[in-house]
């Protein structure tokens, strides 16, 4: 009978009636980033003027380096309120003209994930890149109907844009194709 159970149980959703208010991810925002907030919420306001309500999100941290070709490791949470939370890694390459280094905490707003499942794989984006010592910025990410937008906040020396893509994994891995 409980195998019955565990063999029909459908993967953990997270549907849209699910989603996050402007002010909830706001708010995660502040605790989260601290004092670099300011930046932080216009940049979250713009991602819900453009966009609406995430279905989840993704809090955490990465490091990311260019020198015309460049690699990006991460590893967060993922936060929805009806799947609950669970461990995410992420790792890319990219390609452009884009040269320097940073260490940065990040949100990911999470729109139209119709599953937990669904936030695992590739997802492509131009990004762009002009600060020292440190900066807020967002991009988008795409894969078929699912989009990421990351927001983050870090310090370093990174100017450019280039062409590349995230990979979310459940699991970490060095290796970022």
């Amino acid at each position: 009978m409980a195998i019955t159970a565990v063999l029909l149980a459908e993967p953990a959703a997270a549907q849209q009636n699910g989603s996050y208010s402007a002010e909830e991810v706001v708010s995660e925002g502040h605790r989260f980033f601290g004092t670099t907030s300011g930046s932080l919420a216009q940049a979250l306001e713009r991602a819900f003027q453009s966009y609406g309500q995430p279905n989840g999100y993704i809090l955490g941290e990465e490091a990311a380096g260019a020198f015309f070709g460049g690699l990006r490791f991460g590893e967060g949470t993922l936060f929805t309120k009806n799947a609950g939370e669970h461990r995410i890694f992420w790792q890319g390459p990219s390609l452009g003209f884009d040269v320097g280094g940073d260490g940065a905490r990040m949100m990911m707003l999470v729109y139209n994930l119709p599953s937990v499942e669904g936030v695992y794989g590739r997802f492509g984006g131009v990004s762009g890149s002009a600060y020292l010592v440190g900066g807020v910025g967002m991009t988008l990410l795409r894969r078929d109907n699912v989009l990421l937008v990351p927001v983050k906040t870090g310090v370093g020396a990174r100017l450019g844009i280039n062409l590349g893509y995230l990979k979310l994994t459940p699991m970490p891995t060095w290796n970022p194709f």
